[in-house]
């Protein structure tokens, strides 16, 4: 039996991101998002335009996209009620905080990158540092999200998740889900496709 029902969000499962970016200052931000997907070596993110992240990407066009373990979610969570965008927007006034050291509020570790000016997080296994590419306005004209096309110039990944040369150990990675606003792992593997080369 279904129902038509209208949820406030669709957050049907899928990865967290912790997106760093370099303030107007030169000091990094750092964010939680779930809105990501990826096609090949270009991945398209969700954003409010109202936060200090999208400031950043349009202002500055770099980042690095940090993929935290499931092990990391308080940490994760710890990040949430922040923002370095002050004055804080008045839609966030009544839930956010601001907080200039997001590094430090959430016992994480800046670790230099490569290609780009903002800093990796070392305790995520997975790092991909990008550039913006595009920004599309979504939703309409009253909307206040866009879609960033970012170009991943940089893959970094954890020995400790590394199946073979240029591969990821599915079985080793356990990416944090975010799903209808709860933190998931993943489950036990269940197959592969037929694509596999692991």
């Amino acid at each position: 039996m279904f129902q038509t029902i209208e949820p406030k969000i669709l957050y049907f499962g899928t990865p967290v991101v912790l997106i760093s970016s370099l303030n107007e200052d030169g000091t990094p931000n750092l964010a939680p998002m779930s809105s990501a997907w990826a096609l090949g070596w270009t991945v398209l993110l969700g954003l409010g335009t109202t936060g200090k992240t999208y400031e950043n990407l349009v202002e500055r066009g770099e980042c690095v996209l940090n993929f935290p373990s499931d092990a990391l979610w308080s940490a994760v969570e710890s990040l949430a009620p922040l923002t370095a965008k002050t004055p804080i927007p008045p839609h966030k006034q009544a839930r956010f905080r601001y907080e200039p050291d997001k590094f430090g509020s959430a016992n994480l570790t800046p670790l230099s990158s490569l290609c780009v000016k903002p800093p990796r997080v070392a305790e995520c296994f997975l790092q991909m540092e990008a550039e913006v590419r595009n920004i599309f306005s979504i939703g309409g004209q009253e909307s206040e999200t866009a879609a960033i096309e970012v170009q991943v110039l940089k893959v970094h990944a954890h020995a400790e998740i590394i199946h073979s040369l240029n591969h990821i150990h599915p079985a080793k990675w356990h990416p944090l889900i975010y799903n209808f606003r709860h933190y998931f792992g993943l489950g036990m593997e269940l197959g592969k496709s037929f694509r596999s080369e692991t």
